[in-house]
C-alpha cells in the first residue's frame, strides 16, 4: 500500500514537472546534453540574470533550450520551444531551428548563388531551391568552443574553414550571451574574415510567452516598429521591393492580435503561409541598438521586448509547425504555437543591390547586438 501510494505521489510530481508550472523553475538535466558530438565536448549551461529569469545553452549551434520567465502571479513557464536531449537535436531535421545561431547567412539567398568581386559562389540548397540559414550544416549544427562561463554570461566562438558550405573566406565568430539583472537576454557577435565574404547572422529562438506547447500564439498581441516590409515571391525570396504596410495586413505598429489578420485574402500572406517576412525597422541612428517590438500575451501578462542595431526583423509565425514533432515536456510542437522575431540584415541581400550590404572585409569587424527584455504588466 505504502508503495502504491509513493507511485501516485511520485507520478503527480512528475506531471507537475512536465507541466512545468511552478513558482520555481524546474531545470532540464544536464546530463542529457553531456556528451561528444564530431568529437567535441558538448554540454548544458544554466544562466540566471539574480531577478528572476533563468535560461539554459547548449554549445551545439549555441542554442537556447529553455527560458523560463515568470507571469504576473509569479509562476514560471519554460517560453521557448526546444528539447531535452542532444539526440533529439541531431536526429530531428525537420526541427533544426529551435533556438540556435543562425549563419553564416540567416535567411534566404536565392537559388543559393551570389556574386562577390566578380566571382560566382554555389552554396548548398535546402530549403525549395534555396539556401537557408547558411546551407546543409550552418553555425546551429556546429559545436562551439566554450570560452568563458559565469553565472549570468557564455562566451562562445568557433572559425568556420574558407569554402565552409560554399562561402568564401575562413570566418572567426565570438557569441556572448547575457542575462542582465534587468531581465534581459543580450546577445552580442562578432566576426572577422581573411577574404571578402557575405555575413548574416541572427537568433532563431521559437517562443510561446503562454510556455511550451501551451496553445496557440495567434492571441498574442504584437507591435513592430516598422512602417515598410520586403515583399517575397512565392519560394520566399524578396522582389526587391520595398513595400509600406499601410492599409495591409502587415501593419503591426500599433498593438495587433497575430491572429485578427493572419488568414486574410492577401498574396504576400498566402506566399508565407501566414506571415514569414522581413520587415523594415524604422530606425532613427544608423548604429545604436533600438526597439524593434513588443510581444505581450494578455492573459499571463508577460511580455517580450526585442531590441537590435539591424535594419530588419523576420517574424515567422510558426507556419510550418505540424504536431510531428515532440516539445522537452511531452507536448506536441503543433501549428502556429510558436513565433520567431529574428533581428538581421535583409534576405538575399547579396543579390538586392539596393537592400544593406551584408559584404565583409578583411580588416573590418562584423558585429550584431539583440536584447529580448522579459517583464509581466
Amino acid at each position: 500500500m505504502k508503495n502504491t501510494a509513493f507511485l501516485v505521489l511520485f507520478a503527480l510530481c512528475s506531471l507537475y514537472a512536465c507541466n512545468n508550472k511552478s513558482t520555481t523553475p524546474v531545470l532540464l538535466d544536464a546530463q542529457a546534453f553531456s556528451t561528444q558530438v564530431d568529437n567535441k565536448p558538448v554540454a548544458l549551461y544554466t544562466l540566471e540574470s539574480g531577478n528572476g529569469v533563468y535560461m539554459q545553452v547548449t554549445n551545439l549551434g549555441g542554442r537556447v533550450v529553455s527560458l523560463f520567465t515568470p507571469d504576473k502571479n509569479g509562476q514560471y513557464e519554460d517560453i521557448v520551444l526546444g528539447f531535452n536531449n542532444i539526440e533529439t537535436y541531431l536526429n530531428n531535421p525537420g526541427e533544426r531551428y529551435l533556438g540556435p545561431v543562425v549563419g553564416r547567412f540567416a535567411n534566404r539567398i536565392a537559388k543559393g548563388t551570389f556574386q562577390l568581386d566578380g566571382n560566382t559562389y554555389q552554396l548548398p540548397i535546402n530549403n525549395n531551391g534555396q539556401t537557408l540559414h547558411g546551407g546543409l550544416k550552418g553555425l546551429d549544427m556546429v559545436v562551439w568552443n566554450v570560452d568563458a562561463v559565469t553565472k549570468n554570461e557564455i562566451k562562445m566562438s568557433y572559425v568556420s574553414p574558407d569554402g565552409d558550405d560554399g562561402f568564401p573566406g575562413t570566418l572567426t565568430l565570438h557569441m556572448t550571451y547575457t542575462l542582465t539583472p534587468q531581465n534581459e537576454f543580450k546577445l552580442a557577435y562578432e566576426a572577422t574574415t581573411d577574404k571578402p565574404t557575405v555575413v548574416n547572422l541572427s537568433h532563431h529562438g521559437l517562443f510561446n510567452l503562454k510556455g511550451e506547447g501551451n496553445g496557440t500564439i495567434l492571441d498574442h498581441i504584437l507591435t513592430l516598429n516598422a512602417s515598410y516590409t520586403t515583399p517575397v515571391d512565392s519560394v520566399l525570396i524578396p522582389t526587391g521591393e520595398i513595400a509600406p504596410v499601410d492599409g495591409t495586413p502587415f501593419d503591426f505598429r500599433k498593438p495587433t492580435a497575430i491572429g485578427e489578420r493572419i488568414n486574410a485574402d492577401n498574396e504576400q500572406l498566402k506566399n508565407g503561409a501566414g506571415y514569414d517576412h522581413n520587415w523594415v525597422i524604422d530606425r532613427k541612428t544608423a548604429n545604436d541598438v533600438e526597439w524593434v517590438a513588443t510581444l505581450y500575451e494578455p492573459n499571463n501578462g508577460r511580455v517580450m521586448e526585442v531590441w537590435s542595431d539591424q535594419p530588419g526583423v523576420q517574424f515567422y509565425s510558426g507556419n510550418f509547425f505540424n504536431g510531428k514533432s515532440t516539445g522537452k515536456y511531452g507536448k506536441t510542437q503543433n501549428y502556429r504555437e510558436a513565433l520567431a522575431l529574428e533581428t538581421q540584415k535583409f534576405p538575399d541581400s547579396p543579390n538586392q543591390p539596393n537592400f544593406p550590404s551584408t559584404r565583409l572585409n578583411p580588416g573590418e569587424t562584423y558585429t550584431q547586438t539583440c536584447i529580448y527584455k522579459f517583464y509581466t504588466k
